[in-house]
């Protein structure tokens, strides 16, 4: 519980000499003291006694006794007791947007513990319990997400064969949990145009049943991204209205600075219509994807990597080289264990893009100073932006941004650490589908998945993300993946690549905000950064295993307002 002293409390302390006035009257008056655990995450990764803020910038950080020589008529004192104020966490890759609209319309379908599937039986369960609630119209669309046969004890991909029966008048569609495909009915199939006769598009992945022809059901990749065009999507209004709930989810998980991780052309529009209108209380990072780059680039009004406007700012051009691998997408240089989606033999995946449509991307990105950020999981798709990069003149400074970098080879990390490129790794796969890639590529390479300790040893500026919402936000869940890299069944996914909860915290807030060239004035508690914080109910540091995870954020603050708080219990 926090303790609030008002100004005449705290006036009635010093009087009684409980706290001594300020000895220098001509130091400025804080707005707002915190007193107790005040994790900095500053270069010595200090826990100081207290920090004063004023206009929305940190004015002081340090001992209790000299922080509150701030402390003036109009100053709150608040004494934070067992809890830890912490910087504002920085999102360094989700998907706000896509994810932006509630899923109130779409039937959860995940495994625990993100929902409560078991079994294909459980998915119609589930989907017919939608279509009661939606009161589902012939020829409604009745969509999905979180799908993995994973959920299965026996891993069967379900088929056109499992949902037609059920719906046989809707449109079915089933988002796989990587939002890199999907399990379609036939209903689903003749309203996007995908029949017998559809070639499998270059980078994609269509399932067919034993006939080679007709579609068994799923999609994966360039021709499910095709599907995500046709489905229903929530007009302009219903999605500005959206987003204000969209931010308090992201606020209620700590976060003051998120990212929209892959933005149409329309979200660009919408974004930049809820900066004008002032909707926006986070900062959004947006990142517009490859193939609306060169129409945003030296656009009048369109400037990247600009200060905020509106909370909002275009910080990069995202491009994506490869699939998933929990999917059986990822590009790699080696084949895996298991065949591939469509049952492949010696299959190592494919390319989503040329090589030489990459290249033309980094040289118009680097001509105009726009920071690149490339979706790359295997080492095969990783080779692909190293070459990019090269190709397009390998200039400094840039802090290229290679986003789940989830397999990679030691020799690539040499390389990022000679570009100076920034890796955003994806730890939460260690828990989610460790077992998965033990079993697809085996213990070497399963067990090297988002190495944090070999990027730490190369003084890399690594950062962490939860790919929301592929994961769940949840800052303290991935700083416990982090640390642990504990599987489902339990299992350690590479012991040698833990961090500590100081090297894992670092990676969703300074080394977050140096993604973004923000390390000035965001993700660390410093004198003259931006009073962007988080308070914990206990201090992070102090906690392991699964006490981590379980640390409840109570109260999240964007320049000195807050902008989430918990309910308080009831008495």
């Amino acid at each position: 519980m926090l303790r609030h002293f008002s100004p005449p409390l705290f006036l009635l302390l010093l009087t009684l000499g409980c706290a001594s006035l300020p000895s220098d009257l001509t130091l400025p008056t804080a707005d707002t003291i915190y007193v107790g655990d005040i994790v900095t995450v500053n270069p010595s990764n200090d826990v100081a006694e207290a920090l004063a803020i004023k206009d929305g910038l940190i004015l002081a950080v340090g001992d209790e006794a000299s922080v509150l020589r701030h402390s003036g008529m109009g100053t709150t004192v608040i004494q934070l007791g067992n809890a830890a104020l912490l910087p504002g966490f920085v999102d360094p890759h989700s998907h706000f947007l896509l994810h932006g609209v509630p899923f109130s319309g779409f039937a959860n379908v995940s495994r625990p513990p993100v929902g409560s599937i078991e079994s294909a039986a459980d998915i119609i369960v589930e989907l017919k319990r939608m279509a009661k609630q939606r009161k589902l119209q012939k020829g409604e669309w009745l969509i999905a997400y979180g799908y993995e046969k994973e959920a299965f004890a026996d891993q069967r991909e379900m088929t056109v064969d499992d949902l037609d029966p059920h719906f046989p008048d809707n449109p079915v569609v089933m988002i796989h949990v990587s939002s890199h495909g999907a399990v379609l009915n036939s209903a689903a199939f003749k309203a996007v145009g995908i029949d017998a006769f559809t070639p499998t598009p270059p980078g994609g992945v269509i399932v067919r049943k034993a006939d080679g022809l007709e579609p068994a059901g799923l999609i994966m990749e360039t021709p499910f991204f095709g599907l995500m065009r046709a489905l229903p999507a929530a007009d302009e209004e219903q999605t500005l209205q959206a987003m204000h709930a969209a931010q308090l989810h992201y606020a209620a998980n700590g976060y003051t600075t998120i990212q929209d991780g892959a933005t149409s052309g329309p979200g660009v529009a919408i974004l930049q219509r809820a900066a004008e209108e002032g909707r926006l209380f986070l900062d959004v990072v947006s990142l517009p994807t490859m193939d609306i780059f060169p129409k945003l680039v030296g656009k009048p009004g369109i400037a990247f990597g600009a200060p905020y406007r509106g909370r909002l700012k275009l910080g990069g051009v995202k491009s994506v080289t490869d699939g998933s691998p929990q999917g059986r997408t990822a590009y790699w240089t080696e084949p895996m264990l298991v065949t591939g989606p469509g049952g492949e033999k010696n299959w190592r995946g494919q390319p989503i893009v040329p090589q030489a449509a990459l290249n033309e991307i980094f040289r118009l990105a680097y001509a105009n100073g726009v920071q690149t950020y490339t979706h790359s999981n295997a080492d095969a798709a990783i080779d692909m932006f190293l070459a990019a990069h090269l190709a397009a003149g390998a200039p400094e400074g840039r802090r290229p941004v290679i986003i789940h970098s989830q397999f990679i080879r030691p020799e690539q990390l040499d390389a990022y650490a000679k570009i100076g490129a920034v890796p955003s790794f994806f730890s939460n796969h260690a828990f989610f589908w460790g077992d998965v890639h033990l079993a697809n590529l085996g213990a070497p390479r399963a067990d090297f998945l988002s190495p944090l300790r070999s990027a730490t040893d190369r003084g890399l500026h690594f950062t962490n993300h939860s790919d929301y919402g592929v994961t769940p936000l949840d800052p303290l869940f991935m700083l416990w993946t982090a640390t642990e890299r504990s599987s489902r069944s339990g299992r350690i996914m590479g012991e040698t690549e833990r961090v500590s909860v100081a090297e894992a915290l670092r990676a969703i807030t300074i080394d977050a905000a140096y993604q973004y060239f923000e390390e000035d004035t965001k993700g660390s508690i410093e004198p003259g950064k931006l009073a962007d914080l988080v308070i914990l109910e206990s201090n992070p540091l102090d906690a392991s295993g699964e006490q981590l995870r379980d640390i409840a954020i109570l109260e999240t603050i964007k320049e000195s307002t807050t902008v989430w708080k918990t309910e308080p219990a009831s008495p």
